[in-house]
């Protein structure tokens, strides 16, 4: 079974509140040596995450938005010049902030770590209350599974999803790579089962060793 977010995520975070100051906010994430926190309103709500790169924009200073050449730098940067002015959590976050469910999967964790490009994501349960914060590290945390757990997935993937003879041919894992050898009915069969096998969570990679009776004369001279 793949994990969700709950399974990986940290369920102790720093957090700030919305009128924390700024140099509050600087203490709070060196004391716990996190690079950035989500910040709540009133009633526990996340409503903004605030990072080291918010924050830098203060040793910048407003006239570095102001001065030559800030037309340049202010390209995809709105909202920076009042960054660098701020002096409340309020001010200096990102916001809307990027969240996730805690029933979501991991890899729709990654993908929206790469689709916004942001380290981590804050936890966000049903009732809106933060419950924890997932990373690019715990994202990555699946592919630390031992090999033969994934064989076991592995396993079950082919003798369940494609209701395959497990006699017919071999599956060996080693550092998270995946290795078929045997022979199946086609090489779409065998296309099918490594793409199936390359979603088992803690999978590095696939190797395809199968055979598989020649549909055209060059198909097998791949393997």
């Amino acid at each position: 079974m793949n994990s969700t977010v709950k399974d990986v995520m940290t369920t102790s975070v720093v957090t700030v509140g919305e009128t924390a100051g700024y140099k509050d906010i600087i203490i709070a994430m060196i004391g716990r040596r996190v690079s950035a926190c989500p910040v709540l309103d009133g009633t526990g709500r996340v409503i903004g995450v605030v990072s080291e790169a918010d924050l830098l924009l203060k040793e910048l200073g407003p006239e570095h938005f102001d001065g030559p050449g800030a037309s340049l730098r202010a390209t995809g940067r709105r909202g920076e010049h009042a960054k660098a002015s701020g002096m409340t959590a309020a001010e200096l976050m990102s916001t809307p902030p990027v969240t996730i469910s805690p029933a979501a999967s991991v890899a729709d964790a990654a993908r929206l770590m790469h689709q916004y490009g942001v380290k981590r994501l804050p936890v966000v349960g049903a009732d809106g209350q933060l419950a924890g914060i997932v990373s690019r590290l715990d994202v990555l945390s699946v592919f630390t599974r031992p090999d033969d757990q994934i064989r076991d997935d592995v396993m079950q993937v082919i003798t369940g999803q494609f209701a395959l003879n497990p006699d017919t041919f071999g599956v060996t894992v080693a550092s998270g790579v995946v290795t078929v050898t045997g022979q199946l009915g086609s090489r779409s069969a065998v296309l099918r089962l490594t793409d199936a096998i390359r979603h088992v969570e803690g999978v590095v990679g696939v190797r395809d060793r199968a055979r598989y009776p020649a549909e055209h004369p060059a198909e097998n001279a791949e393997s």
